[in-house]
């Protein structure tokens, strides 16, 4: 199928050359142009920390269109206004919803999993013995849609059994994206999510429901508590440090100087000896912050002298 490009105030229209009963003419779009990429780039980089080469004008405007339309924006110029003078939190979520992209699964590389269930466990049920000191704090920060937090859970669970209970555990689960996050508390997810899960994991804590997709069960849902946090602005409303972070597959949109104050800000949050895991793709550099390499993405707190 054809289409001629047909522009109009300030729009371009695509007109089908084979007429349908539907119409002849499809939705408007919105043209970005240069000077308004350049301005929204800077202000993405600013409040999101995301990092846009020149490259991305496209998908930009591609993917920010709907948005556009449907806050009944006739301009980018007028949306960036928008969005430097709102004070809706939901504004920014809701960029951040379109300009990153959300892909995650349950049991993503998995070496850090197995890392978790039987290498950090174990030892931490050792170290920790006394019921007084029986205290695991889990924080998944960037957790998108859930999928991450609740394996984390699920492997919590499955280790301690009915040990569990003893535990003053569960995972703190935080995203920018409040549409992430409305997915992550419903905790419903479609086959393919769930394909790299240990099979006895998945029957054991999720169940298959009526239309096909797979629910997690009600007493994984309640150990993972859901918020909205921007990683690169403000302090961190947090009360004690952590055991674990996991920071994975946030920090390839950011710049290096965005990337180096989260990591030193995370540190700051990790207990002596506990670990920081971030994505396979991700690396920490060389002395920014005295972490102990472990093995690909993995990177450990060392103990107090």
């Amino acid at each position: 199928m054809e289409y001629d490009a047909m522009r109009t105030n300030g729009t371009i229209m695509n007109q089908d050359k084979h007429h349908s009963p539907a119409g002849d003419w499809a939705e408007p779009v919105i043209v970005l142009t240069a000077a308004e990429f350049e301005k929204l780039r800077i202000l993405i980089n600013l409040r999101l920390g995301i990092a846009l080469s020149p490259a991305k004008k496209d998908l930009v405007n591609g993917r920010l269109q709907k948005v556009l339309k449907a806050r009944g924006f006739a301009s980018f110029e007028a949306y960036y206004q928008f969005l430097v003078h709102t004070k809706d939190s939901d504004a920014l979520s809701e960029l951040a919803d379109h300009i990153s992209t959300q892909h995650t699964y349950f049991y993503r590389e998995k070496e850090h999993f197995e890392f978790f269930s039987k290498v950090y466990l174990p030892a931490i049920a050792k170290q920790r013995e006394d019921i007084s000191q029986k205290d695991l704090r889990v924080w998944c920060a960037g957790c998108s849609t859930g999928e991450e937090a609740y394996t984390l859970v699920i492997l919590m669970l499955d280790y301690f059994q009915k040990e569990y209970p003893l535990w003053q555990a569960g995972v703190l689960a935080t995203d920018i994206s409040s549409a992430a996050l409305v997915k992550a508390r419903e905790g419903l997810y479609p086959e393919e999510r769930l394909r790299a899960l240990p099979r006895h994991l998945k029957s054991k804590y999720l169940h298959k429901t009526s239309d096909g997709s797979w629910a997690v069960d009600p007493r994984i849902r309640r150990e993972v508590i859901f918020r909205r946090l921007n990683l690169i602005q403000g302090k961190f409303p947090l009360r004690k440090p952590f055991d674990i972070i996991f920071c994975r597959n946030v920090m390839i949109y950011f710049d290096e100087p965005t990337r180096e104050s989260l990591i030193r800000r995370l540190y700051d949050w990790i207990t002596p000896g506990g670990y920081l895991f971030i994505g396979q793709t991700e690396s920490i550099r060389h002395n920014a912050v005295p972490f102990e390499y472990i093995m690909p993405a993995l990177y450990r707190k060392q103990e107090k002298l």
